[in-house]
C-alpha cells in the first residue's frame, strides 16, 4: 500500500492531466493506510498494557481521520 501510495503521488506530480482519478483513489489509499496505523498503534498499546492485542478493532475512516499528530 505504501508503495501505491508513493506511485500514485509520483504519477500526480509528473503529470500534466487533472489526475482526478488518480487523486481519488490516493485519498482512499490515504485513508486506508492510516487505519492500518491506527490499528497497530492500537495494538501494540494493547500489548504493552498486558493486554489481548487482538482486541484492537478497525476504526472508521472519519474517526482516524479527526486525530491530530
Amino acid at each position: 500500500m505504501v508503495a501505491d501510495e508513493k506511485a500514485l503521488r509520483d504519477m500526480l506530480a509528473g503529470s500534466d492531466s487533472d489526475g482526478a482519478e488518480e487523486r481519488g483513489r490516493l485519498t482512499a489509499l490515504e485513508h486506508e493506510l492510516d487505519q492500518c496505523w491506527d490499528l497497530l498503534r492500537q495494538r501494540r498499546a494493547l500489548s504493552e498494557a498486558g493486554e489481548d492485542p487482538g482486541a484492537a478493532k478497525v476504526r472508521p475512516s472519519s474517526t482516524v481521520e479527526g486525530y491530530r499528530s
